[in-house]
């Protein structure tokens, strides 16, 4: 298991979200996630684009559903 960085993240559970959702846009997560969701940032980022800078709310809400398998899910039935 890798040690978690300075601010307790795990740079590899970052990676692969970013490697399997990267190009999921900001505002298909805010409809799963809600509008606060990577709060500051235009709907037309891409997750790729802002996930190192996420504050530990939405990061928190994206590992534990990239961790249980329902963030796919989630993204794909917000996505239609």
């Amino acid at each position: 298991m890798s040690k978690a960085g300075l601010d307790h993240r795990h740079p590899n559970k970052d990676g692969e979200i970013s490697g399997k959702h990267g190009n999921t846009l900001l505002r298909t997560l805010r409809k799963v996630y809600g509008p606060g969701f990577a709060a500051g940032y235009p709907e037309t980022e891409k997750l790729s684009d802002v996930l190192a800078a996420l504050n530990e709310t939405s990061l928190s809400q994206l590992r534990r559903d990239h961790q249980t398998g329902h963030l796919a899910h989630k993204i794909a039935k917000a996505s239609k």
